[in-house]
């Protein structure tokens, strides 16, 4: 079959609108709906303005508040907590499809020294008979300590148990104070009905790769087991190869080179629905599911970036908590902000346009806009910057 040949800005105004960036972020709005349409939202601890999770929501639709997430994990129990690439909030409809991504990592941080503990098998079992008879607890109910030296990222005993647990299943986020995680059973957290449902392992793998292709659009084999992690390679490779309607497209790159991909049988349908993308700036947030995967990024935009939070100060190239800035299907600087919430304010501390784009006055007044939307979403006020 000859490959579907897409344009780079078809591409570009696909993919946007599959990660809800086409439209403008106002109107009516469903948080459980948006997130299963993403899939899952990645949760992260730092607060730079607001923390990643609150930023991804709000930058798809602006009548998101805070306060409305956590909520949906704890008060509802339409979401629960686990694993993709990285901490996530998935819905909870998904469950009986993640079955197999419990049982294969609790294999898998069993066999993990970094998660080996030094607890007898009668203290582990206390831990989790504490949580069945006194409810949800958090790290801090328990005061097991670190034994030697305390290299980064070192946890106390406990932490590892609780966590190995947690990966398996046999415990779930019950809810999160402050982002601490409190711990309970999983058979308390999950509902009885979803408990359930037993899926073959087939089942739930195609029901991954299907969902993975269907929220990327268009992707190589390697993109569709990378997406949820819920898959390996050879199980994504043989899903690929036993389907029959998958069509073969050629995208053209921001660079005028094609790279070859794998679409839903329906891609011309989304081709023609996929509208214009809003002109409006948009603040992206560094752990966007639009921009996650640095090579597509790269590849269908001409934008490279990377999250320097990690990387010592001297050497950045950018900034510590950098976000880059989409005006329609162009990624058209970057920018770092931060928060003074003693004061009650949210400040520029970094600019850098992108080579080739002019910085016009109304693409600042733009740019303000949006910085004044920001701040008033998390309750500070910010000056008219410059540029």
């Amino acid at each position: 079959m000859r490959p579907l040949s897409i344009s780079n800005r078809d591409a570009r105004r696909l993919w946007l609108w599959t990660n809800g960036l086409a439209k403008s972020p106002t109107g009516a709005f469903d948080l459980i709906t948006l997130i299963k349409r993403l899939g899952f939202v990645q949760i992260d601890t730092i607060r730079n303005v607001t923390r990643a999770h609150h930023h991804i929501l709000w930058s798809r639709n602006q009548n998101y508040r805070e306060k409305m997430l956590w909520r949906e994990l704890h008060e509802t129990r339409a979401l629960f907590e686990h694993f993709t690439h990285d901490a996530s909030l998935i819905p909870m409809e998904f469950y009986p499809m993640w079955r197999r991504r419990y049982r294969l990592m609790g294999e898998k941080v069993m066999a993990n020294k970094w998660y080996r503990s030094d607890l007898s098998p009668s203290e582990v079992i206390a831990i989790k008979a504490r949580i069945e008879k006194e409810g949800p607890l958090s790290t801090h109910a328990f005061d097991t300590k670190i034994k030697g030296k305390k290299a980064m990222w070192a946890r106390p005993p406990h932490r590892k148990v609780l966590d190995q647990m947690w990966y398996a299943g046999e415990l779930a986020t019950s809810r999160r104070e402050n982002f601490v995680k409190y711990y309970d059973l999983g058979s308390r957290v999950f509902p009885a009905e979803l408990q359930a449902i037993e899926h073959s392992d087939q089942t739930q793998i195609d029901y991954l790769c299907a969902g993975a292709l269907d929220r990327l659009t268009f992707a190589s084999v390697g993109d569709i087991q990378r997406f949820w992690d819920g898959v390996n390679a050879r199980e994504a490779r043989a899903w690929v190869e036993s389907q029959t309607d998958l069509v073969p497209v050629e995208i053209e790159g921001a660079n005028k080179a094609t790279f070859l991909a794998l679409a839903p049988a329906d891609i011309e349908q989304r081709l023609a629905e996929a509208p214009e993308p809003s002109s409006r700036m948009r603040i992206i947030n560094p752990f966007d599911p639009a921009i996650r995967d640095r090579n597509r990024l790269e590849r269908l935009f001409g934008f490279e970036y990377r999250n320097e939070m990690f990387v010592p100060k001297d050497k950045r190239i950018w900034g510590y908590y950098v976000y880059p800035l989409l005006e329609g299907t162009r990624f058209v600087g970057r920018i770092e902000i931060k928060a003074d919430r003693a004061k009650g304010e949210m400040y520029v501390t970094g600019f850098w346009p992108e080579s080739g784009v002019k910085w016009s006055k109304a693409r600042q007044e733009k740019l303000n806009a949006e910085l004044d939307r920001f701040a008033r979403f998390v309750g500070l006020s910010v000056e008219n910057f410059a540029g």
